[in-house]
């Protein structure tokens, strides 16, 4: 985990994001031998962008319309236990602050989730 910037936000709520972002890195990392989970945050165009990367089971880019949708799965129950509303949850707190998420993934590569916030 790098040092993360202070940020104006609602610290209850920023803990449901992290808590979400890292328990599903953790979650899509546990069947790697040697799984791996990077938080941190860079600027780019003057803006501080956080992150959670992970090395674990990616996801298909050609389904990103459904990761931030509430119920939506890309991966089976039996394959990773999870109720559907962990990204939608994230994605809804992430715009209250007036911030923006995204993710890139790739199929068995991993993925990493960035977001912002308002000012």
């Amino acid at each position: 985990m790098d040092p993360l910037p202070s940020a104006k936000a609602d610290q209850l709520m920023m803990s449901l994001v992290y808590q979400n972002l890292i328990s599903n890195a953790i979650k899509y990392s546990s069947k790697k031998e040697a799984p791996s989970i990077h938080i941190g945050s860079q600027q780019v165009n003057g803006e501080v962008v956080y992150f959670v990367k992970d090395n674990g089971a990616g996801f298909d880019m050609n389904f990103y319309e459904k990761l931030f949708g509430v119920f939506q799965r890309l991966h089976s129950e039996s394959e990773f236990e999870g109720t559907g509303i962990g990204l939608a949850t994230v994605n809804r707190i992430v715009q209250r602050h007036g911030g923006r998420i995204w993710a890139e993934g790739k199929i068995d590569e991993g993925s990493v989730f960035y977001f912002t916030l308002g000012n």
